[in-house]
């Protein structure tokens, strides 16, 4: 089960007594394992005894790892038929994002640095383009992400969070920023559920005042204040991603960490206590 452990790959670069879940490094694994072999969208991969001897793992981890992986759309199971590689929607056809490593820092820094440059574009072109419907709406889940914040809300807060940065994109009037606005959010979701368990720190409160400070700059037609804002709010989840990575890589008394289950239809895990979420 999940609580078991196995060795890490030759050259990972943990501390070899650091903890991490068996399921976790086997996923890691996995994912590495269908980039190597140049597997796209709709392959099938061996049955799940076949990829426990290719990875070194027992079955039961192995089963666990692919029940992570099917949770956050990388693999599909189909009974009697097998294990495959999932067919990710809209812009995750992409043949390199297919093969994204949610587990990587490499990837993770990549991501956030390419939405530092996206979403910073966003709120630039909003600011000049929203229509009075668009500031009204960005201001509101602003305002409903600060109030989730200071309560300490933290579905609420991750409900909200999506909303505005949803309605930035919306109001950048640009079908592709908005594309890529989507894609940033699902990958990171991937990072969030696999190698954080949806436990990334930061201060929603915090957050929240961001989305106050960029709304009023779109609703003001400021364009390079809602720029620079938006970069300052990436700059604090960059922050916070690498501080979790760096007290993964060396804090080496966190307790195990369970296997989240299947999600839900509306983006949560079943039957875990409600996660955290990054201040994003």
């Amino acid at each position: 089960m999940s609580g078991e452990s196995v060795t890490p790959s030759e050259g990972a670069k943990e501390p070899a007594t650091a903890y991490r879940p068996g399921y976790e490094l086997v996923a890691e694994q996995l994912l590495t394992y269908i980039a190597e072999q140049d597997l796209m969208p709709g392959d099938r991969l061996p049955t799940e005894q076949g990829l426990a001897l290719i990875l070194g793992a027992t079955r039961n981890v192995t089963r666990e790892a692919i029940k992570v992986l099917a949770a956050i759309g990388r693999l599909s199971v189909r009974r009697g038929a097998g294990i495959f590689v999932a067919a990710s929607p809209g812009a995750l056809n992409d043949d390199r994002l297919a093969h994204f490593q949610p587990t990587s820092m490499e990837h993770v820094m990549m991501l956030i640095d390419y939405r530092h440059l996206i979403e910073s574009d966003t709120a630039r072109k909003a600011a000049g383009l929203a229509t009075p419907i668009e500031v009204r709406a960005i201001c509101e889940s602003a305002e409903e992400s600060h109030t989730a914040g200071l309560a300490g809300d933290v579905q609420g807060f991750a409900a909200t969070d999506e909303l505005f940065h949803d309605s930035v994109s919306v109001a950048a009037h640009n079908v592709f920023l908005r594309s890529g606005v989507t894609t940033i959010r699902r990958l990171m979701s991937q990072t969030d559920i696999l190698l954080f368990h949806g436990d990334v720190p930061g201060s929603l409160e915090a957050a929240g005042r961001q989305h106050l400070a960029i709304a009023d700059a779109i609703a003001s037609g400021d364009a390079e204040k809602a720029a620079e804002l938006m970069q300052a709010h990436i700059d604090t989840t960059r922050q916070q991603v690498e501080r979790k990575i760096r007290d993964r890589l060396f804090n080496l008394t966190s307790p195990p960490a369970a296997a989240p289950g299947p999600r839900r239809a509306d983006g949560g895990v079943a039957q875990e206590p409600p996660p955290e979420v990054s201040a994003s």
